[in-house]
């Protein structure tokens, strides 16, 4: 598998899975630490969390410019591991003011914008090698592979060390509770029985008899049980930094040709005021429809946008506008497809059966999961052609650990078993692991027929097949009461709030099927724009064009506020609508300009 790859791919894998282990771990908790902790509302939290993770791919422009002018991207690399790290470990400290938690999520974006796009870019320039080339697809499949394995295990990390500490505070884990318990302290709880009922079942002492004191203990340990789990992210960090440290040697070096331009901000003077006239256009044009932070995130793509037309020498344009136009197209495929840590977590703590039968509890516990895919390795290695006598001895053995392990696992468990919304976000990279190689399969075998889409039309494709992925959730959220349907006007004009009940919960399936399906349109597009942004964009742009992908995602990432404004005031089945509808728009986009995208490939 890694015989026609470079020693350098092992290298940027292993250490881009160790950052993106301790990445996910934050990212599978944030929003809802940001709601148990500090006691924001849905759109509050989303605020926060889009800014941030716009801030994440942001960065990654400057993170990208500096190392195309300096060409030191190995260095950028390992500064970025640096701040990051100390974003982490600020996280780590209970009692944090909300300001002083921004500033620690501000300080990891950072040191992400030095590391994530020029990572990236080293990847690429492994394969501008002519002996690589005809393998980059593959390699940015198999290190887009690396980044979910981490960021599979991910969500474990952060639930195991919440529900550690709040066990060891006398209580059992449910997700409804910490709005509750606001809620209740802030008068603006309908009903504080069913806050009662809750709290007497997560009680391992007994019975309640002081709700003011449980919901103060009960959210001090919860927020403090993720402050211990950044304490995860942190660890990961430096185990990403050590294998960098020690193995960086294999990634190139890629040093100034003698003949080579690079960026400089005086290059063509009038590039730089005209690209920050654009931007204040732009985010004031945007500004009197929505939001000054949104026109702010659009203004900022604008200028790059304008800045690097006007410093493309001609025959860099063509290239340079092709990689723009699918610039434009991710923004609304991350847009909504990062929901998965915002609306489609709400809908996962709110909307979806708290508990489940044995069966279905066999994806929801880590050894769970690693027994099914043990004996699902095992007979797939069985049922494959041509296999050596230690390949089938191996298959036989992983075969009955597995399902020894899963039969156990079955039997011992409850009639019902409770689930936390955290894990559903780990569906979405043991997907991508395990669906990897058949991607690759399917796009082998279309190429030995000489059928496979080319890179662009892949792209077209994972958008509409985005939209599937959302009408799937649609069609589950269809006659479930919705979350503006909650609210209650007390006589005295108090607005007042209830849970959700119990009849609109549904099975889990609906959701790891969405995830399953947007999975897909991800490996469709996301390490396939890797590859075409590393194929197209001219040398002296390499590090700030995989910056411009990230700015793009990033734009996404601050539009994901449009899922949580609108989650207290549409039904669900019309949020959901939202989506579908920008990934077909998308997707209608690229393939109208597919001839222009592939020739620029060429």
């Amino acid at each position: 598998m890694l015989k026609d790859h470079p020693k350098g791919l092992l290298v940027a894998f292993f250490t881009n899975m160790g950052e993106r282990f301790g990445f996910y771990t934050m990212m599978a908790i944030l929003v809802l630490f940001l709601q148990a902790k500090f006691g924001l509302n849905e759109n509050a939290a989303g605020g926060i969390y889009s800014w941030f993770y716009f801030a994440i791919y942001a960065l990654a422009l400057l993170g990208g410019i500096i190392a195309d002018a300096t060409k030191k991207y190995k260095f950028i690399i390992l500064l970025g591991q640096v701040v990051m790290f100390g974003g982490y470990a600020l996280l780590v400290l209970p009692g944090l003011s909300l300001t002083i938690t921004v500033i620690g999520l501000m300080t990891i974006a950072l040191g992400n914008g030095f590391f994530k796009g020029n990572l990236q870019a080293v990847v690429g320039q492994m394969y501008d090698e002519p002996k690589y080339a005809k393998v980059r697809d593959t390699a940015y499949l198999l290190f887009y592979m690396g980044i979910n394995i981490g960021a599979f295990f991910a969500p474990f990390a952060a639930t195991g060390v919440r529900n550690w500490w709040l066990k060891s505070n006398g209580f059992l884990h449910d997700g409804s509770i910490p709005a509750l318990c606001h809620q209740y302290d802030n008068g603006t709880l309908q009903d504080p029985g069913q806050l009662q009922t809750l709290a007497d079942q997560v009680s391992l002492n007994g019975p309640v008899t002081d709700l003011s004191a449980f919901t103060e203990s009960y959210l001090s340990s919860f927020a403090v049980g993720y402050n211990y789990a950044f304490g995860i992210a942190a660890a990961a960090m430096v185990l990403s930094l050590i294998v960098y440290l020690i193995f960086n040697k294999h990634l190139p070096t890629r040093e100034k040709q003698a003949d080579e331009q690079t960026i400089t901000l005086s290059e063509k003077p009038m590039a730089l005021p005209v690209a920050l006239g654009a931007a204040v256009i732009t985010a004031f044009l945007i500004s009197l429809v929505k939001d000054f932070a949104t026109g702010m995130a659009f203004a900022l793509f604008a200028g790059f946008v304008t800045w690097i037309i006007m410093i493309s020498k001609k025959e860099e344009k063509s290239r340079v506008i092709a990689l723009i136009l699918v610039f434009f197209v991710v923004i609304f495929f991350w847009m909504s497809f990062h929901q998965n840590g915002l609306t489609l977590t709400f809908f996962a703590r709110d909307y979806t059966a708290k508990a489940v039968p044995p069966f279905t509890f066999m994806f929801f516990t880590l050894e769970n999961i690693l027994s099914v895919l043990a004996f699902l390795s095992g007979l797939f290695i069985l049922a494959g052609r041509k296999r050596t006598l230690n390949a089938r001895l191996i298959g036989g053995a992983l075969m009955v650990a597995g399902g020894t392990a899963a039969y156990f696992y079955y039997n011992a468990a409850d009639a019902q078993n409770p689930i936390s919304p955290e894990v559903f976000q780990s569906f979405n990279p043991l997907f991508i692991v395990s669906l990897t190689f058949v991607v690759m399969g399917v796009f082998s075998w279309l190429n030995k027929k000489g059928i496979e889409p080319s890179t662009p039309k892949k792209i077209g494709i994972g958008m509409i097949i985005a939209a599937l992925g959302f009408l799937v959730i649609l069609v589950a959220s269809l006659n479930l009461v919705s979350p503006h349907e909650l609210k209650v006007v007390d006589e005295a004009g108090v607005v007042k709030y209830n849970p959700v009940p119990d009849s609109s919960r549904v099975m889990p399936y609906w959701l790891m099927s969405s995830y399953l399906i947007l999975t897909i349109a991800e490996l469709f597009l996301s390490p396939m724009g890797l590859s075409f942004v590393s194929k197209v964009a001219p040398v002296r742009f390499q590090g700030v064009m995989q910056g411009g992908w990230l700015l793009a995602t990033a734009v996404g990432n601050k539009l994901l506020f449009i899922g949580s404004a609108f989650w207290g005031k549409l039904d669900l089945w019309q949020l959901w609508l939202i989506f579908i509808v920008c990934s077909l728009l998308a997707a209608a986009f690229i393939f109208s300009i597919i001839k222009r995208l592939e020739k620029a490939s060429e």
